[in-house]
């Protein structure tokens, strides 16, 4: 699937050619990490990664490469004029996200992802378990190929860190949202602390790892580590509202209010709103089990309390953090483009086109 670009057609065109360029290595360099190897816990991988169907048949199917292996390439590029040396970073990335998913589907009991069937559904939970081990071991392994290409050691030493830690970060934030389920009452300072982690983490891992790679300095790894985080944040409230409103807006994904899934624009609702919608919110989630007549409660109510507005509003103002962020170095007009179609692929926020005043959102 491409990605979706809401400004004008010379921007879509630059970042469409930089996307597919980045795609392609990068599926190049994640096959190095797994087709080289035989046995079958790597045909399941392949599986997991798009490349064979459950049978073993080759397919050619691969899944979207996500925001922090794009940021890793992205960064590295910005740096060197050149985003090859980032490739084992970006394989990293790529591989430590299929393990949070492979994980997480056992630990949420999804039975699909977007595109097919997940490990677990088809191999059952203990191969899911063992195959997401599997992805972080690679992933680990993978990042080890950054001295391979003339990284010096204590800098693959630090990238190797800066991955770990990142993995204990989202692991924390994993470990925060698994205990909501059993809260009837989360505030918006822990649901905010959660995503920083879960959500956070790895983008800002792709950007520190990106510029790490290009031999840059502590500013700019500082720098667009924090534009990753913020941004990954951004893109997880995104997903908030879409997850409750549907993508277009129709309130046709009802399934994270029968899970009683805990998210910002139910957290709004339920602190901020007046004591009648409060009420009502909480008669509905002490029940046991949720109808699907439920859902169009809980919309309509959150539609009352004025929370889709308000996630909105703090998702502009995460994505005017992160492009502080990228002020702070100084990258400024055409520089910024990549980043900002990167913005608006993960938060559908949009922005000005005039390049002799800069760019700003609308």
């Amino acid at each position: 699937m491409s990605p979706k670009f809401l400004t004008g057609k010379s921007d879509h065109i630059s970042y469409q050619i930089k996307y597919d360029k980045y795609s392609q290595a990068l599926q190049q360099e994640l096959k190095s990490s797994i087709s080289s190897r035989e046995g079958l816990l790597y045909e399941m991988l392949s599986y997991h990664m798009g490349w064979k169907d459950q049978h073993g048949a080759p397919e050619d199917n691969p899944s979207d490469a996500h925001l922090p292996a794009l940021l890793a390439l992205a960064t590295c590029e910005y740096i060197l004029e050149d985003f090859k040396p980032a490739l084992p970073a970006a394989a990293a990335l790529e591989l430590m996200h299929s393990f949070t998913t492979v994980h997480g589907d056992v630990q949420n009991g999804g039975d699909e992802s977007p595109d097919r069937p997940s490990i677990w559904w088809v191999w059952g939970p203990s191969q899911a378990i063992n195959a997401g081990d599997g992805l972080h071991a690679l992933a680990r392994t993978a990042i080890m190929r950054l001295s391979e290409d003339n990284l010096q050691p204590d800098l693959t030493l630090q990238a190797i860190k800066v991955l770990d830690e990142a993995c204990l970060s989202f692991c924390e934030g994993q470990y925060m949202e698994l205990s909501f389920h059993d809260q009837l009452l989360v505030t918006e300072t822990e649901y905010l602390s959660m995503i920083q982690k879960k959500s956070g983490a790895l983008p800002g891992c792709g950007g520190g790892l990106g510029t790490l790679s290009a031999g840059a300095d502590q500013t700019f790894i500082t720098q667009f580590t924090i534009f990753g985080e913020k941004l990954g944040m951004a893109s997880q409230l995104t997903k908030d509202i879409k997850e409750l409103w549907g993508p277009q807006g129709d309130g046709m994904t009802p399934s994270n209010i029968i899970q009683k899934k805990k998210s910002l624009p139910l957290i709004y609702a339920f602190e901020h709103s007046n004591l009648s919608v409060k009420r009502e919110l909480g008669n509905i989630y002490m029940k046991r089990v949720l109808e699907p007549a439920d859902t169009l409660k809980v919309i309509e109510l959150l539609n009352e309390s004025a929370a889709k507005d308000y996630t909105e509003d703090l998702i502009k103002v995460l994505v005017s953090e992160s492009l502080s962020a990228l002020r702070n170095i100084n990258i400024l007009g055409d520089d910024l483009r990549t980043f900002e179609s990167l913005i608006q692929i993960e938060t559908n926020q949009t922005f000005t086109n005039d390049r002799t005043k800069g760019t700003g959102l609308i």
